[in-house]
């Protein structure tokens, strides 16, 4: 019989705290992000920017034509050129602006499709401690809402500002052309509102990153509410819930009412600009016309000019809207850029590769050593965990809730990493891995046993994509499945629901041990695998780890400890620490603790003599 103790470690460098997060590197300013996403697309953006310029050239050109016209009728001259050329420019822009706008609205879907990608990786990636602290709800939203802002900003919204400046300069100096005098007049005016503006603009972008954190809220409490249905329904809470949400919503209203406002203010500001560009030229150049020291054709020429600013004033002001909403929304997308991600579960080692000699086949030992973890702002959780469980043999953990049970469970799958100490398979400390070699090798059946929205194979051969019809034959019958797949019309194909809903809460437990059988793994972690169970079906389910347990190596919590008087080693813990092992009878007869845990479960009789195999669990 192999000690559970094993002796401590040599002393070692310490490792840093499980959760420490690593510093945020410096703030890249947002605009600069902005510019990051939309480089891959420049050529595209520039060839859409110069067809916009071109429309807005055959914009340009129409006053100075529309002068020639109206000088042509007052001199009789023949003005049929002219207005062809005229209408020419009309339809010529109008095809320029809807090849630009097809161009523009094809890069704006790339841009966010390359976004949404990034962050979906990301995410799916989060270390385990950064997805427990965060509301799912908020982290979807950035991938839906705020992907979307950016989107905008960073192809339609360039461009926008790109095309209004560049055509506001042209048409300044071609009203340049027809009279300085009115030119200066239509500037003072503009650059009274543009002042104005400048101080409302940045508003914009404080607005709506509030706007998306609302947004963001009533995500979290949606995937709370729908997360729990049944228990929010048992409970009659929908009114609670309803209430919490509609807060959320309040919140997210209030915030959008505020952008709305500003991108509203600025909107009025561009058009009374117009409005009073025009006014102040009409009042000075018809005194001008009066005087007879200006033409009225130019007059007419110039505004028309003004009446041009009118579209890429717009287009500039809705721009800076759009960039400045995509600003706000920027900074809740690179927050995920910062968050921690697990980067080595992808790896794929190359068999060659020394390192993947650990990976052979068989029933790896599994041992800690002087092992410590603390979750933040707790109590530790492991004060120097040290045991060896053998290769190829069962091992349960027992022990009073808050034991450190399904912590070393976490840690053995590197959802966290230990504080100090060491976990090692087959001799290899597991810190030394990647993440993904650590977690082929283990299979790890939760204790809520969660099914995947889909179908029953899809859910068997969800970690072992190339599983054979005969293997999976064989687990559904270990798990006493095949008599519910042979009940259901469409056997395997039979969906399941959303986190597996039209599954007992037995059926689902049945599957998630499956699952794990089927992959075969080296070491199999088991978290109350059975508490689900009636009798029948968990000594069967007995039945399939102890088959298990002759080509890998078990270990497995258990409260109820019927299911695991026939451990061959069985470790008791209590506050973080390894108080006993031994078999059952060895337990029974040295510990104080788990003696009275057997004869609370009544398996031991009053006289202390061992009743075990009232339980029918010898190997």
């Amino acid at each position: 019989m192999t000690t559970a103790s094993a002796p401590p470690a040599p002393a070692e460098t310490p490792r840093p705290p499980a959760q420490a997060q690593p510093p945020e590197p410096p703030a890249t300013p947002p605009l600069r992000v902005l510019l990051r996403y939309a480089r891959p697309h420049r050529t595209v953006l520039l060839a859409t920017l110069l067809l916009v310029l071109a429309a807005s050239a055959a914009g340009l050109v129409q006053p100075l034509v529309a002068q020639h016209v109206l000088d042509g009728l007052s001199d009789g001259r023949g003005v049929l050129g002219p207005v062809l050329l005229l209408a020419a420019l009309v339809v010529l822009g109008a095809g320029l602006t809807g090849l630009q706008s097809w161009w523009q609205q094809r890069t704006s879907e790339r841009v966010v499709r390359q976004i949404r990608r990034d962050l979906v990786f990301r995410l799916i990636r989060l270390r385990v401690p950064e997805l427990d602290r965060r509301p799912p709800g908020d982290l979807i939203s950035r991938v839906t809402s705020d992907s979307a802002l950016v989107q905008n900003a960073a192809t339609e919204g360039l461009v926008m500002v790109s095309n209004g400046v560049l055509s506001i300069l042209g048409a300044v100096v071609l009203m340049g052309v027809v009279h300085l005098g009115l030119l200066g007049v239509t500037a003072a005016v503009l650059i009274a509102v543009a002042l104005v503006m400048v101080l409302v603009l940045p508003r914009i972008r404080e607005a709506v990153a509030r706007a998306q954190e609302s947004v963001g809220a009533v995500g979290a409490a949606l995937d709370r509410t729908l997360g729990a249905a049944r228990t929010v329904k048992a409970n009659g809470a929908e009114g609670r819930e309803t209430e919490r949400a509609g807060d959320a919503i309040e919140g997210a209203y209030r915030a959008g009412l505020a952008g709305a406002r500003y991108v509203a203010l600025v909107k009025v500001l561009s058009g009374v600009s117009i409005q009073a560009a025009f006014l102040a030229v009409l009042g000075v150049g018809g005194a001008l016309v009066a005087s007879g020291s200006l033409e009225a054709s130019a007059l007419i020429a110039f505004l028309l000019y003004v009446f041009y600013l009118a579209s890429p004033v717009g287009s500039l002001v809705a721009g800076l809207s759009m960039l400045q909403q995509g600003l706000g929304a920027v900074g809740r997308i690179e927050q995920v850029k910062h968050m921690p991600v697990e980067d080595d579960v992808d790896d794929l080692r190359d068999p060659r590769d020394p390192l993947a000699a650990v990976a052979a086949p068989g029933a790896p030992p599994v041992e800690f050593r002087d092992v410590r973890f603390s979750y933040p702002g707790r109590a530790p959780a492991l004060r120097g965990i040290s045991y060896t469980v053998p290769g190829g043999t069962q091992t349960a953990l027992v022990g009073l809730s808050g034991a450190g049970k399904t912590t070393m469970f976490a840690l053995l799958q590197r959802f966290h990493d230990p504080a100090a100490g060491q976990i090692l398979i087959d001799g290899i400390d597991i810190a030394t891995l990647p993440r993904s070699e650590v977690r082929r090798r283990i299979a790890y059946v939760e204790q809520e046993s969660p099914v995947m929205a889909g179908t029953i194979g899809d859910n068997l051969r969800y970690a072992a994509t190339g599983a054979s019809d005969e293997d999976i034959a064989e687990v559904l019958r270990l798990t006493r499945l095949d008599t519910l797949i042979d009940r259901l019309p469409d056997g395997l194909r039979t969906e399941v629901g959303n986190r597996g809903v039209t599954l007992s809460g037995g059926e689902r437990q049945r599957l998630a041990i499956a699952r794990a059988l089927l992959r075969r793994p080296e070491v199999l972690l088991l978290d109350e695998a059975t508490a689900q169970l009636d009798a029948s079906n968990e000594r069967a389910l007995r039945d399939a780890v102890d088959q298990a347990a002759r080509r890998c190596t078990v270990i497995l919590i258990a409260h109820r400890l019927s299911t695991v008087t026939g451990a061959d080693q069985i470790v008791v813990l209590e506050h973080g620490l390894v108080r006993a092992a031994g078999t059952h009878a060895e337990l029974v007869e040295a510990d104080v603790l788990y003696r009275e845990l057997a004869s609370s479960q009544m398996l031991v009789s009053e006289g202390n003599e061992d009743v075990g195999e009232l339980a029918d669990v010898p190997r």
